[in-house]
């Protein structure tokens, strides 16, 4: 009669010990329950935050964007607009959030770029903090004036600004807008109060009300209050003409060629440093599905933008290391701090 068979002993050729099948069945277990961890992302709703109020482009991409990926994944993405601090509270929380997907920032490239020279003290570091998803082509700003200020262009607001007392709107402080103003002071040598707002909307609020004269905004921010006649455009950025008001020089073709004024922006679409590659590239794929639909082809005729969005993931991150370190430049050289 053979011995009894010890559960721990080492395996025979006749095949391997029950310890041997216990602990490999565990590991079957444990292995396809991580993967399938990994794959079911998202399983619980996504916060996508926006450090602006709502009203303005980048709010509006977020919340047609955010449709679109909760309809596809089958989670929730649920916008927070966290205001204040340029920018720098919203996207700072998104910086220190776990890098696993859940956490989001659709923002300007202000808190997520310029903001390493903008302020000394940040509780995060701008560009390094963050992996790009994408990017969303801006389209041009307009600078718009209130009716009640007689300038048709740029000059002619050089003009009156230099024989009237003159504020120059912001949707931020140390935006695209803020640079606009501070160099237009600086090379015309003018003393316009340049006013900072925290987003567009309430920019345009006091221009429409004429407590400041002049602002720089989106086209379709702007766009109705041309057609009521509370506000006249009197000129864009960048170097091709905006599709919404062909007629409107820009201001490179006013004369104005410092490289603020030609400039093409973009709105980072970003999550934590050290997000899973497949899931920046799932999101990448989604944005790029959804910039093709009839509702964002709107969107972007509506804000006169003709680009699409930057998508492809290598593309995304050498426009992403490219374009900060423009934008850092040009904040350095106008030696913008805000702390």
């Amino acid at each position: 009669m053979c011995p009894p068979t010890n559960p721990f002993e080492p395996a025979t050729q006749a095949g391997p010990s029950r310890r041997q099948l216990v602990l490999g069945a565990a590991a079957g277990a444990v292995l396809p329950t991580a993967a399938r961890a990994q794959a079911a992302w998202p399983s619980r709703p996504v916060r996508v935050i926006v450090p602006f109020p709502p009203g303005g482009l980048t709010d509006a991409y977020a919340r047609m964007y955010c449709e679109h990926l909760s309809r596809k994944f089958g989670q929730a993405f649920n916008i927070e607009n966290k205001t204040g601090a340029g920018g720098t509270l919203g996207a700072g929380e998104v910086a220190k959030a776990a890098p696993d997907g859940y956490t989001l920032l659709i923002s300007t490239s202000t808190p997520t770029w310029q903001a390493k020279v903008l302020y000394k003290k940040l509780a995060y570091a701008p560009v390094k903090d963050f992996d790009p998803v994408a990017l969303f082509p801006s389209g041009a700003l307009l600078v718009a004036v209130n009716a009640n200020v007689p300038a048709r262009s740029l000059r002619e607001l050089v003009g009156f600004a230099r024989a009237n007392p003159a504020a120059w709107g912001t949707y931020g402080a140390g935006s695209w807008a803020h640079m606009l103003g501070d160099v237009l002071n600086k090379s015309e040598k003018l003393g316009m109060v340049v006013a900072h707002y925290r987003g567009e909307a309430p920019m345009l609020t006091d221009l429409i009300g004429g407590q400041i004269q002049a602002g720089v905004g989106s086209v379709q921010g702007i766009m109705p209050h041309i057609q009521a006649g509370k506000l006249r455009a009197i000129g864009a950025t960048g170097k091709l003409r905006t599709p919404r008001l062909p007629d409107l020089p820009t201001l490179v073709e006013q004369g104005f060629t410092a490289p603020v004024f030609g400039l093409e922006g973009f709105l980072p679409f970003a999550a934590p440093a050290g997000t899973p590659r497949d899931i920046l590239d799932k999101l990448s794929a989604a944005v790029r599905e959804a910039s093709a639909t009839p509702q964002l082809k709107g969107l972007r005729e509506q804000f006169g933008i003709p680009n699409l969005p930057l998508t492809d993931p290598a593309e995304v991150r050498k426009t992403w290391a490219e374009d900060s370190a423009e934008w850092i430049a040009l904040a350095t050289d106008l030696g913008i701090t805000l702390d």
